[in-house]
């Protein structure tokens, strides 16, 4: 019975599509779940995602298994929502992914042999997946790489497919000349133009940093999330600090906050 589903806490992925439908369902779900959509169902799954990311990146597994739930939690609404509208359901989805990778990986699955560099499988895969574009009618070079991408992340990809037929800096120091244009570029619009220049101007400084990023292979989410815990780790301790001497940062100011700012880095190294 589906109740005894719901209810069995041993049901796994059965109990949560089970679960995912009863919410959906129009005369007695939940009115919340019944009105959502595909388009606002999605600032969700990019925030699972990263909380996925910042489970990992802090070591925290029982966290980890929690957001891997969340975000399977999305796979499976979304799948509902098309089932609901009668164009696929979750088995497609599961289907459809396990189709791809059997495809992409016959060195596996496959008679290809097994013995390939990292570097060779790579390229390998970067073939099938563009005969599966081609197969989509995706001929331009850029064609598939998904807007709703957070943008530095598209970036990076947006370079990746430009690099493969040759538009691209042969190292990084022409990159950083280009970073030292561009910032110059920013300040003279900051000085002399309007702020829709000012914001062009500093993505463009961004763009470019992420090709640094590319050149250096440095992941530039994974190096700005790790800036971000740096930064709160610090200030976190500034605020301690204060504390020891009865205060907050609301009472304090720069010229304090700064010395304790160097403090706290100085300890981190000790």
């Amino acid at each position: 019975m589906p109740d005894d589903l719901i209810h069995d806490p041993k049901g796994g992925l059965p109990r949560l599509r089970a679960i995912m439908r009863a919410l959906r369902d129009p005369d007695t779900g939940c009115p919340w779940d019944i009105e959502q959509d595909f388009g606002t169902i999605a600032p969700y799954t990019i925030e699972e995602a990263f909380e996925v990311a910042d489970a990992i990146e802090r070591g925290q597994w029982f966290e980890l298994r929690d957001e891997l739930g969340d975000l399977l939690l999305q796979a499976v609404f979304h799948a509902q929502i098309a089932d609901d509208k009668g164009l696929f359901d979750f088995d497609d989805v599961a289907n459809g992914i396990a189709d791809k990778m059997v495809a992409r990986h016959p060195h596996v699955f496959g008679d290809e042999s097994r013995d390939k560099s990292a570097e060779q499988q790579t390229r390998d895969w970067e073939t099938v997946k563009a005969a599966e574009r081609a197969a989509k009618s995706q001929t331009g070079v850029l064609d598939g790489v998904a807007v709703g991408l957070p943008a530095l992340m598209r970036a990076v990809k947006l370079q990746k497919r430009a690099a493969r037929v040759g538009f691209d800096w042969p190292d990084a120091s022409h990159v950083l000349d280009k970073i030292t244009e561009e910032a110059h570029e920013l300040q003279e619009a900051a000085d002399t133009l309007g702020p829709d220049e000012v914001e062009e101007e500093f993505g463009d400084l961004l763009f470019v940093m992420a090709n640094l990023a590319r050149h250096m292979k440095v992941d530039p989410e994974q190096a700005l999330r790790r800036a971000n815990a740096k930064f709160t780790r610090r200030f976190e301790r500034i605020e301690a600090l204060l504390a020891d001497r009865g205060k907050t940062p609301h009472q304090s100011d720069l010229t304090e906050m700064d010395a304790l700012w160097n403090q706290a880095k100085t300890e981190e190294k000790a």
